[in-house]
């Protein structure tokens, strides 16, 4: 598949990320907002959004006065995908994302290696699978011109003193054990 950008990475510095981590509470799924506060546009993505905060959540895009231009998420799950479709109706203009492997519903599919740029800051893709079939972690670039530290977003495939279950869904311990330890952790 290859990449998707809205500009070309040829930035002279590094770009100034905007990194805001936002909760919602009854499902306990963390949504990120990040955008490419030096770039013009100011594009922006969110990552694994949710229905019930989606409206919070666009309310700040605005706010920041930032253009979102990507829904993008880690995995097939109620929670992490039911945001995506709702946002596209609200700025129509959004693409929403997911893993090819995922056998989802989407405008645009990955697949391990690809990158998501926005300005000039990307993402790349890794395939953490072991809570679903598949799951894919964002890792923010590794680039000089990329901001630092690096990021992964691994929706549930890493949680915090935890992992998400692997016992329905395609779910697989082993699988998810050997790809967070060579994916989301290098």
């Amino acid at each position: 598949m290859g990449s998707y950008s809205t500009t070309s990475s040829s930035a002279q510095n590094s770009p100034k990320l905007v990194f805001r981590q936002l909760f919602e509470k009854e499902s306990s799924t963390y949504t990120y907002l990040l955008a490419d506060a030096s770039h013009p546009q100011k594009p922006a993505l969110l990552i694994d959004p949710v229905d019930k905060t989606a409206d919070r959540d666009l309310a700040l895009v605005k706010e920041l006065g930032l253009k979102l231009i990507y829904a993008i998420n880690t995995h097939v799950h109620a929670d992490h995908v039911t945001g995506s479709g709702l946002i596209k109706t609200k700025f129509p203009g959004v693409k929403s994302i997911i893993s090819k492997a995922s056998n989802a519903k989407a405008d645009l599919f990955v697949e391990p290696g690809d990158k998501i740029y926005f300005g000039d800051i990307f993402l790349e893709v890794r395939a953490t699978p072991g809570h679903t079939l598949g799951c894919v972690t964002y890792v923010t670039g590794d680039g000089s011109n990329q901001p630092q530290p690096r990021m992964a977003f691994t929706g549930d495939a890493l949680l915090i003193r935890g992992c998400g279950r692997t016992d329905f869904q395609g779910g697989s311990s082993d699988k998810l054990y050997d790809s967070v330890h060579s994916q989301a952790r290098t």
